[in-house]
């Protein structure tokens, strides 16, 4: 299963194309826009988001609630494109009102305009904002919806912003994500959720941005989806590929990497024990769900660092692109911390690298074929 995505931040709508759809996914209107409006949703969201109200349209590929095999096409219009239709025009000529010519750091604004050879940021910045990941979250409710079929549930919470983070001690397996869900940081904890607003208050207090930690986990998966055998379908690789992906994200771990590099072996691995309640199963999951570039059976986790949003309203020093003086960066309206969003988009990039890997190994044309597959599969390794 892939995606693609179209359009811009302020054009006039985005739109999600998804390829190698299963028939029989059931889908519904209510899983996307749900998805979509989470990641509207968050403490330190901008002006921005009180304008669109993201509902995702499906123009193909689906009939009477089903996945019927073919592309699915779903597009998000842009509430805004009503106040950028002269700077963002598709047909015409570009003014001086319309160009932008001092390059954010921390963006994608000057070696984009190396890159294409332009003289207008504008022609970067419109593709590079982390607007498109809208589009991203329609076509990952997708992915989501083709592994509930499969028993496969994906979730996601924070677990810092700037220097307010839950303790090493937190156990991410005893987080309850109904109420996760329901948090405006989405933070397991209120007591560090209330930390993690205030630092948000002063960030935006003092024209600054934050990032911060997320984490996405993934539960009911089989063990050996992904491969030992071949670099490119390693599991670990491609959830790490798919997450680095999105804007502003930095850094992916699985388990307790960064913490195990620190620790011996004998702290780090996870026992293997057998029992008649359980069967084969591991005590702990300092692994994070993944061993040898395949499941373990045990749930997944991922976690994702995010680096600040470049836009500051106390922007940082850059040039003209025209003159080569010293300017302030561009200001584009924007978030102070959209940290709890990156999450919502996390998930689902994770469940199209899971998405992937079990049609890999148990088909991708019917639904109904690949859950026989995985019967079997699941009655193989009881076994």
């Amino acid at each position: 299963m892939l995606y693609v995505t179209s359009g811009e931040s302020h054009g006039r709508a985005l739109t999600a194309t998804i390829t190698r759809v299963p028939a029989g996914i059931s889908l519904s209107q209510e899983l996307i826009n749900t998805d979509l409006a989470r990641r509207q949703a968050g403490y330190g969201r901008g002006g921005r988001m009180k304008i669109e109200q993201d509902t995702g349209s499906v123009l193909s590929g689906v009939r009477f609630g089903r996945t019927i095999g073919t592309p699915i096409t779903i597009t998000i219009l842009n509430r805004d494109w009503d106040n950028w239709t002269d700077v963002m025009s598709v047909w015409g000529d570009s003014t001086d009102a319309s160009r932008v010519t001092a390059p954010r750091p921390g963006h994608a604004d000057l070696a984009g305009v190396m890159k294409i050879g332009s003289r207008d940021v504008r022609d970067v910045l419109e593709r590079a904002s982390a607007r498109e990941t809208a589009a991203r979250v329609a076509a990952g409710a997708v992915a989501k919806a083709f592994l509930l079929e499969l028993g496969v549930s994906i979730a996601s919470y924070v677990q810092g912003i700037g220097d307010v983070s839950l303790s090493s001690e937190f156990d991410p397996q005893m987080v309850d994500y109904g109420v996760v869900g329901k948090s405006d940081v989405s933070c397991p904890d209120p007591i560090v959720a209330a930390s993690m607003r205030d630092a948000i208050d002063a960030a935006r207090s003092a024209g600054e941005s934050l990032g911060g930690v997320v984490c996405v986990t993934a539960t009911g998966l089989v063990p050996g989806v992904g491969s030992y055998a071949e670099a490119d379908r390693r599991l670990d690789a491609a959830l790490a590929r798919r997450v680095m992906s999105i804007p502003a994200i930095k850094g992916v771990e699985i388990g307790d990497a960064f913490k195990g590099a620190t620790l011996p072996g004998s702290r780090v691995h996870d026992e293997i024990l057998c029992d008649d309640e359980r069967g084969i199963h591991r005590p702990t999951n300092r692994a994070g769900g993944l061993e040898g570039g395949m499941t373990n059976g045990e749930p997944l986790f991922v976690r994702a660092a995010m680096k600040p949003i470049p836009t500051l309203m106390t922007p940082l020093a850059s040039i003209d692109l025209d003159t080569h003086v010293p300017v302030d960066a561009s200001r584009e309206r924007s978030d102070v911390c959209a940290v709890p969003a990156a999450a919502v988009v996390a998930e689902a990039e994770v469940a199209f690298a899971l998405a992937g890997a079990y049609m890999d190994k148990f088909g991708a044309d019917c639904v109904s074929d690949i859950q026989v597959a995985l019967e079997a599969y699941r009655a193989r390794v009881r076994s």
